[in-house]
């Protein structure tokens, strides 16, 4: 969850110092897709902030997804004002399904839309975002989990899942139907599959209206699962981002033999219940990072994700690492 003011953290240029495979663009909670011989990221930001490259280097401002807000998204969230966070993009069928993020500060009146589009080439004559609406709504009081942060997974059928969630009950995950444009069955009572609470009662809290973001301490969010060597790896930030200097995010990780989990951590602790091996966190040059996708080019799997630089005032901004895979299956990386 943004629980600051997340204009500030649009997409934007600046210098920065160089470094191996670090690009000079700022943003946050970015993902990632090849298509047509190019790079294409998306990330938080007024409209949804689009960049592309040739080289995971030199990036260039694409334009933004909506040059205006979503009018059903200005109807659920009456606060909303074209700021959109944490984008998932993904392809099949010939076609990019981009889902998206728009809440209320602080709140988890929230939901998740999905636009479509033939190809992500602006220069094409079928280039064309078309928004289908809401996906998945929560509310305050109605339900303990908070409609932001979508990621979609497929499972070994074909079958596409949701996962997303941020602070509150933890992480879920819903069922999409056959078309990838809605939630299938309940929209209410969706199961964990990650929290920071230790046992089912405090991972499954009630509903209470406007119940604080840090409620319970579960600080979690931002998932994202990747399917490798017969597991399916979920991804998760943990504690705080965009505080700049004050940032302490950092990235768990555990895995499963189905998409629907338990997801277990390299001690088998489930992540339901507080588990998640650490990944990565900040030090001395980076003071957080997290909201990480993980991409696949051409037989190397990379690390996307936002990192708060300590050279430059706590800016966000992206990082791109390569990923190895150890004896024991978990990633590290390089």
């Amino acid at each position: 969850m943004k629980y600051i003011l997340l204009a500030l953290f649009s997409c934007m240029a600046f210098v920065s110092r160089s470094q191996d495979m670090q690009p000079n663009i700022s943003v946050h909670d970015p993902v990632m897709i090849r298509s047509e011989g190019k790079f294409y990221l998306f990330c938080t930001g007024r409209g949804i902030s689009a960049w592309s490259s040739s080289d995971l280097k030199t990036w260039n401002k694409e334009d933004d997804v909506f040059a205006t807000s979503p009018i059903w998204a200005t109807q659920a969230i009456p606060s909303f004002k074209n700021h959109i966070w944490a984008p998932d993009i993904s392809y099949w069928e010939g076609t990019y399904y981009l889902y998206y993020s728009v809440s209320a500060f602080g709140k988890n009146t929230s939901a998740i839309g999905v636009a479509t589009n033939k190809t992500l080439n602006s220069h094409s004559p079928t280039y064309k975002w078309v928004d289908h609406g809401k996906v998945i709504e929560s509310y305050p009081g109605l339900t303990n989990w908070n409609a932001i942060d979508p990621n979609l997974i497929t499972d070994n059928k074909n079958n596409a899942y949701l996962a997303f969630g941020s602070f509150w009950g933890g992480l879920k995950l819903a069922k999409l139907t056959k078309d990838r444009l809605k939630v299938e069955g309940d929209t209410i009572h969706l199961p964990t599959i990650a929290s920071r609470a230790k046992n089912e009662e405090t991972a499954n809290p009630p509903a209470v209206d406007n119940n604080p973001p840090d409620a319970g301490g579960n600080a979690i969010e931002g998932p994202f699962i990747f399917k490798k060597n017969g597991y399916y790896y979920l991804f998760a930030s943990i504690d705080y981002c965009c505080k700049g200097p004050k940032s302490n995010y950092k990235m768990i990780i555990g895995r499963s033999k189905k998409v629907t989990g338990p997801y277990l951590d390299k001690d088998g602790v489930d992540m339901r219940k507080g588990g998640g091996s650490l990944l990565m966190e900040g030090n001395k040059d980076w003071f957080g990072l997290g909201h990480n996708a993980v991409c696949s080019f051409e037989g190397a799997d990379y690390l996307i994700y936002h990192a708060y630089d300590a050279a430059d005032n706590g800016k966000p901004k992206l990082q791109i690492k390569k990923l190895k895979w150890n004896s024991k299956g978990w990633p590290e990386p390089v």
